[in-house]
C-alpha cells in the first residue's frame, strides 16, 4: 500500500512538472502594421519562436514564475516584457523604430560640415588647399559656400548680412579672440592658421548651438586631428616665402608643427603705385603652430599653440591730402589653448579646457600714434551624458576675461586711454532627442552675464529635423543671440547693451551617392544695435543701443563628384536682402559690405595621363552700396560688379612630391570696392571722388608642396 501511495505522489509530481504553459501574441510597429520575423524569446532558455507574416507568434514552456520576454528584430529597439508566465497569452508588442546615425535624419539647418568621417560633409580639409584662388586659406575656401560675400579687400568672413566682427572662431571648443591677422586699410587679410593641422570644419551660418555664444552671424569651429594616421615631414617653397612642418608619433603620443615665412616683396613689386599704394617696407611674417597629443584608454589631451610677428609700412592714396598717408603696423600674437576629454561608464564624458591669448598692435598714423593691447582667456567645462540613442544631455559652464587697453599720443603729447576689462560668465544646456529615424530635435538655452555692461540675457535654441525621404529631409531652427559692443567702442562706453539679432532658418538637403543639395531661406531681425554721432566711434562720439535691422535671403549648393569621371565641382549662389541702422548711418540702408548675388562655381579635374589635377574658381558679386554725397539719397549708388575667375594646377612628381601652381584673378578684371570723396565740396558744390581699388587682383602664386612620408603606403594620389 505505502509503495502504491508513493508511485502516485512520483507520477503526480512528474506531470504537474512537465505541464507546457503557451505564450502567445502579436507584434507590430508604432503604425500598428505587423513585423514579420522578429525573434521572441524567454531570457536564459531556449523556448521561443519567430513572428509570422502577421506579426504574430506562439510558444511553448515549462518555465514558471517571474520571467523576462525578450522581444528583438533588426533596425528595432529590443522590447522586454517582465512578469509571470501565465500572463504572456495574446500580448501585443510594439516596437520602436531604432535610431540609424548613417540613415536616420540629421540637423543641418544653417550649418555646413567639412570633414572626412562627416555625413553631411560638403568640403574636405584637402578642398581649402586645392581650391583655385584659396591659397591654403581656409576662409578663402569657405567663401565659396552659400551665405558668405565677397568683401575683397577685407578677407575675413561676412555671414549672411552681418560684418565680420559678428562672426567668432573656436578651435576645440575654446575661443579663438584674434583669429586673422592684423592688416592695413583696404588690404585683404587672412587666417592665422594651417588647415593641415584639423581634421574638420563645421562652419555655422546661423541657428548655432547653445554651446556657443557672442556671436550675431556665424561660429566656425575648428577641430585639431585626435591622433595622425602617419609620421610625415612637409616642405612649401612659394614665390612669397615658405614653411616646413613635422609629424611625429611615439605610442599613443605625437607632436605636429608648422611653420612659415612670408614676405610679399616679389608680390608687392608687381603693384603700381598708381593703384593708390605705395610700400615703404614689404609685408613680412614668420608664424608657427604646433599640436601635442597623449591619448590614454579613456580619454585624450591635446594642446595647441600658434605665434604670429607680422608688420608693414605703406603709404596709400587719400583724396583729403596732398601727399600719400603714411600707415606703419607691427603686431605680435600669441595664443594658448588646451583641452581634455574623459569617457566615463555608462556614456558620460566630461570635456574641459582653457584658452589663453596676447596680442598688440603699434600702428602709426601719419604722425599719430597708436598702442593696442588686448588680453583674452576662455575657460570651459561640459558634460554629455548619452542616456540612449534617442537621448543626449549637454550641460557646461564657461567663464571668458578680456582685457582691453589702448593709448592715442598726437604728435604735440596729447594723450587719451581707453580701455575695459569684462569677465563674461555663460552657463548652457542642449538636449538631442531622436523621436524616430526620420524625426529629431535639439533643445537647449542659453545665458550670460557680463561684468562690463552689468546685464544677463537668455537664449533659447531650437532645432528640427525630418526625413521626407529616404534622401532628402527638412530641417529648421530658430534661436535668440546676443554680442557684446566692439571693444573699440566699449573703450569709450561701457553703459551700452549686448547687441542682439534672432535667427529663423528653414533647410532642405539631399543627398544620393556624391550629390549634394541644399536650399535654405532665413530672416534675421536685428536689435539694440550699437550707433554713434561720429564718423567713426571716438572719445568724444555720443552712442546709444537704438539702431536696428534685418536681413533675409536664399541660400543654394550643389556639388557633385560622380556623375563625370574624374570631376568634381560644386556651385553655390546666395541672395541676400539686407537693411539696417547702425554705427553712424543717418537712416537704414543696405551696408556696404553687402551684396544682393552672390555666386561661386569651383571645379577639379584629375588627369591620369598628365598625373596633374587642374582647377578653377570663379566668384561674382553684385555691387556693393556706397554713398555718393551728391545724390539725396543715403547709401544709394553701387559699385560695378565683382568677378574673379582663379586657376590652379597640381601635378604629382610621385607619391610624395606634388608641384602646385596657383593663378589669382586670371582675366585681370578690375574690381572696385568702394569710392572716396573729398570732406569739402569744390567751387561748384560737387564732392570729388577717386576710385579706392584693391591692391592687387592679379597675382601668380608658385608652391612646391614636398612630403616624406615614414609609410610606404602613403599616396598623394588618393588626396588629390
Amino acid at each position: 500500500m505505502n509503495n502504491q501511495i508513493t508511485l502516485f505522489i512520483f507520477l503526480l509530481i512528474v506531470s504537474v512538472s512537465s505541464a507546457q504553459i503557451t505564450i502567445s501574441g502579436k507584434v507590430t510597429d508604432n503604425a500598428n502594421q505587423p513585423i514579420s520575423g522578429a525573434n521572441v524569446y524567454l531570457e536564459g532558455t531556449y523556448d521561443g519562436s519567430s513572428t509570422n507574416e502577421s506579426g504574430g507568434f506562439s510558444f511553448e514552456t515549462s518555465e514558471t514564475g517571474t520571467q523576462t520576454l525578450v522581444i528583438s528584430m533588426l533596425s528595432y529597439e529590443p522590447h522586454y516584457e517582465m512578469g509571470d508566465v501565465s500572463y504572456f497569452k495574446n500580448i501585443t508588442i510594439q516596437l520602436v523604430e531604432a535610431i540609424n546615425s548613417l540613415t536616420g535624419v540629421t540637423l543641418t539647418a544653417g550649418t555646413f560640415e567639412a570633414g572626412d568621417n562627416s555625413k553631411v560633409s560638403v568640403l574636405k580639409p584637402l578642398d581649402i588647399v586645392t581650391t583655385a584662388g584659396a591659397a591654403g586659406d581656409f576662409v578663402a575656401a569657405l567663401q565659396t559656400l552659400p551665405g558668405t560675400t565677397t568683401v575683397n579687400e577685407d578677407g575675413r568672413l561676412f555671414v549672411r548680412g552681418g560684418d565680420a566682427s559678428e562672426t567668432q572662431v573656436f578651435i576645440d571648443g575654446l575661443r579663438v579672440f584674434q583669429p586673422f591677422n592684423a592688416t592695413a586699410n583696404n588690404i585683404p587679410t587672412r587666417g592665422r592658421f594651417s588647415p593641415f593641422l584639423f581634421k574638420g570644419i563645421t562652419f555655422s551660418t546661423g541657428g548655432y548651438s547653445a554651446e556657443y555664444g557672442q556671436a550675431l552671424s556665424s561660429v566656425l569651429l575648428l577641430n585639431t586631428t585626435d591622433v595622425p594616421d602617419q609620421e610625415k615631414t612637409d616642405i612649401s617653397i612659394m614665390s612669397v616665402g615658405g614653411g616646413v612642418g613635422h609629424t611625429e608619433i611615439w605610442g599613443n603620443e605625437s607632436l605636429s608643427f608648422n611653420t612659415s615665412y612670408v614676405n610679399l616683396a616679389p608680390y608687392e613689386a608687381l603693384i603700381p603705385s598708381s593703384q593708390g599704394v605705395r610700400w615703404n617696407s614689404p609685408y613680412e611674417s614668420i608664424s608657427g603652430e604646433a599640436v601635442f597629443r597623449s591619448k590614454g584608454e579613456k580619454g585624450i589631451f591635446k594642446l595647441y599653440t600658434g605665434f604670429n610677428h607680422a608688420n608693414l609700412d605703406i603709404e596709400q592714396e587719400n583724396i583729403n591730402f596732398e601727399d600719400f598717408v603714411r600707415f606703419q603696423l607691427t603686431n605680435n600674437n600669441l595664443y594658448f589653448n588646451s583641452s581634455y576629454k574623459h569617457f566615463f561608464a555608462k556614456d558620460w564624458t566630461l570635456t574641459s579646457g582653457a584658452s589663453i591669448s596676447w596680442d598688440t598692435n603699434d600702428i602709426g598714423i601719419v604722425e599719430n600714434r597708436i598702442d593696442a593691447k588686448e588680453t583674452g582667456s576662455h575657460l570651459k567645462v561640459k558634460l554629455k551624458k548619452s542616456f540612449s540613442n534617442r537621448f543626449s544631455l549637454s550641460l557646461g559652464t564657461e567663464l571668458f576675461n578680456l582685457d582691453y587697453k589702448e593709448t592715442f599720443i598726437a604728435p604735440d603729447g596729447f594723450e587719451f586711454d581707453s580701455n575695459y576689462n569684462d569677465q563674461l560668465f555663460a552657463g548652457f544646456a542642449e538636449s538631442d532627442i531622436f523621436f524616430s529615424n526620420k524625426f529629431a530635435m535639439k533643445l537647449g538655452a542659453r545665458i550670460e552675464n557680463t561684468s562690463v555692461l552689468n546685464e544677463l540675457s537668455f537664449s533659447p535654441r531650437l532645432s528640427l529635423a525630418y526625413q521626407s525621404s529616404e534622401k532628402g529631409q527638412f530641417s529648421f531652427a530658430y534661436g535668440d543671440f546676443y554680442q557684446n559692443p566692439q571693444s573699440t567702442i566699449l573703450g569709450y562706453d561701457q553703459s551700452l547693451n549686448a547687441e542682439k539679432t534672432s535667427h529663423y532658418i528653414l533647410n532642405y538637403q539631399y543627398l544620393d551617392n556624391g550629390k549634394t543639395f541644399r536650399a535654405e531661406v532665413y530672416y534675421k531681425d536685428y536689435n539694440d544695435l550699437v550707433k554713434f554721432n561720429t564718423e567713426l566711434p571716438q572719445f568724444d562720439s555720443q552712442y546709444s543701443n537704438s539702431g536696428s535691422g534685418y536681413a533675409s535671403g536664399l541660400d543654394l549648393f550643389w556639388r557633385d563628384n560622380k556623375s563625370i569621371e574624374n570631376l568634381d565641382y560644386w556651385i553655390s549662389y546666395s541672395y541676400l536682402d539686407t537693411e539696417r541702422d547702425f554705427r553712424n548711418f543717418r537712416e537704414r540702408a543696405t551696408p556696404n559690405f553687402a551684396s544682393k548675388h552672390n555666386l561661386s562655381v569651383v571645379t577639379k579635374y584629375w588627369v591620369n595621363k598628365l598625373r596633374s589635377q587642374a582647377g578653377l574658381s570663379y566668384n561674382y558679386g553684385s555691387g556693393r552700396p556706397y554713398d555718393n554725397p551728391n545724390t539725396v539719397e543715403f547709401l544709394a549708388d553701387k559699385t560695378k560688379s565683382f568677378n574673379n575667375l582663379s586657376l590652379n594646377w597640381a601635378y604629382l612628381i610621385d607619391q610624395q612630391k606634388i608641384l602646385y601652381f596657383s593663378v589669382n584673378n586670371v582675366l585681370g578684371f578690375n574690381n572696385i570696392n568702394n569710392y572716396q570723396y573729398a570732406n569739402t565740396p569744390n567751387v561748384a558744390g560737387v564732392f570729388d571722388r577717386q576710385a579706392i581699388r584693391p591692391a592687387a587682383d592679379s597675382f601668380f602664386f608658385v608652391g612646391f608642396f614636398w612630403t616624406i612620408s615614414t609609410d610606404k603606403k602613403s599616396n598623394q594620389l588618393d588626396n588629390l
